[in-house]
């Protein structure tokens, strides 16, 4: 038998081994300073969020509370008796009181909340004293609103004027606008300054508005910047 040539198939082809994949080079690890300044933006961020937060609570509590110390006295002819209106104004004043002094806490420190609410705690400490008496006045002055102040007292002259109110209730508002003007920083006027000097109450309830302030947080604060800034100029 006649045998052709032996067929030596062709080896099954392969395909080419493929490239490993590519690995990226991992991240540099963060240097100690680029750590320090991330957490220095997050601690920053973080604390003007609380300052913020902090703001808008006092400012809810002081409005209610001075809502609540002016309904107290619209609304005094409408208490069934005396002992009903003395023991709700009690504990307005309780609440005053509370508030007065976790406001000087919250604020200890932080000067720009000192700036801020330094005369709102000086107008607490007045209603709570009743060295002020008139609620719309110290609204005007826990608010540092110098020019409602002066329209109040515009209004006074022209109520007075026109016998709408006694003289005796006009002495009284006019004397509590104007020694607030003297501490929210406004100049009085020559005319303003000597009604205050001949009201004898005047001088007393100035008297008393000083020595509120008096060793509180807030005006160690003020006196400790003052320093600084004092300290820093001779430098």
């Amino acid at each position: 038998t006649r045998f052709g040539p032996t067929v030596t198939p062709n080896p099954t082809p392969t395909r080419p081994t493929p490239p490993p994949p590519h690995t990226p080079n991992p991240p540099s690890p963060p240097t100690r300073a680029m750590s320090s300044t991330k957490g220095l933006n997050v601690a920053r961020s973080r604390g003007k969020a609380q300052t913020e937060l902090l703001r808008a609570n006092i400012n809810d509590q002081v409005q209610r509370l001075l809502d609540q110390l002016e309904d107290l006295e619209e609304l005094k002819d409408e208490f069934e008796d005396e002992k009903e209106y003395e023991e709700t104004k009690q504990d307005t004043m309780t609440q005053l009181r509370e508030f007065q002094e976790f406001l000087e806490r919250s604020v200890q420190g932080d000067m720009s909340l000192v700036s801020e609410y330094g005369a709102t705690i000086l107008a607490l400490q007045a209603a709570i004293s009743e060295a002020f008496k008139t609620p719309e006045v110290i609204r005007m002055f826990a608010k540092k609103q110098p020019d409602a102040l002066r329209k109040r007292l515009e209004s006074l002259h022209r109520d007075k004027k026109i016998r709408q109110i006694t003289t005796e209730q006009f002495q009284t508002q006019a004397v509590e606008i104007l020694i607030a003007l003297k501490k929210l920083g406004s100049k009085l006027s020559t005319q303003e300054q000597a009604f205050l000097d001949k009201m004898s109450s005047a001088r007393h309830m100035e008297d008393v508005v000083d020595k509120l302030g008096s060793g509180s947080s807030v005006e160690k604060s003020l006196i400790s910047k003052a320093n600084a800034e004092i300290s820093k100029a001779k430098r």
